[in-house]
């Protein structure tokens, strides 16, 4: 039986991408991913590691989703939202790698509700799923899936202080991320997430002493 795993990495920073990861493997085999954990426990270097051995083991596949169509997505009026817009991502992973079980971390607060949402965008409507709170702690393949969507996501990050400059961790409490958007608020639109509070506030008081 192929299970899959799926988790997300940089849902909440106001900067950059959100990475979607799906790891799949046999079910019988997942204890060959050794040690792996939730990312969020590993060091960075240790994640690399993970994720190389990771790729070498399983079928994988990784979307990235621009802040351009969380914005979209956060602003909709039709009934879309973060939560369905990683639903929607988290369905064309498991509809073009085609597991047998899928293995979801959820970010909605109930996961019936999510799980439901998820099902009904399928092509195999009779899968199996499990959709839990902390999928990404509990279960090996989910932690894969963790790892990868970390890896990628750091390594976006990077691309982007290179190019803009120390925008910091793009989380928006970090004092570094605070100081660039108010330092680059009406630059570089691609990487912002304009519907987010705290890039709104800035945006909205820069404007208000422009005009006065």
């Amino acid at each position: 039986m192929k299970v899959l795993g799926i988790d997300e990495a940089g849902r909440g920073p106001v900067i950059g991408p959100l990475i979607i990861a799906g790891a799949m493997m046999e079910e019988n085999d997942v204890s060959t991913l050794g040690e792996v954990k939730d990312s969020k426990l590993l060091i960075h270097k240790k994640r690399v590691e993970f994720s190389t051995h990771i790729k070498n083991l399983t079928t994988y596949k990784i979307i990235h989703v621009l802040p351009k169509e969380i914005d979209e997505a956060v602003e909709s009026k039709e009934g879309m939202n973060l939560n369905w817009l990683e639903a929607k991502h988290q369905a064309e992973i498991i509809n073009e790698l085609k597991p047998d079980k899928v293995i979801i971390d959820c970010p909605h607060p109930i996961p019936k509700k999510y799980e439901d949402h998820v099902r009904n965008l399928l092509n195999n409507k009779n899968i199996i799923m499990v959709v839990e709170h902390k999928a990404d702690f509990n279960y090996p393949i989910c932690s894969a899936a963790s790892i990868l969507a970390k890896v990628v996501r750091e390594e976006e990050m990077e691309k982007i202080q290179k190019k803009y400059g120390d925008t910091g961790p793009g989380y928006p409490a970090n004092p570094k991320t605070q100081a660039f958007i108010k330092a680059n608020y009406d630059k570089y639109p691609e990487i912002f997430r304009k519907s987010w509070s705290t890039f709104k506030n800035v945006a909205g008081n820069k404007s208000q002493t422009k005009l006065f």
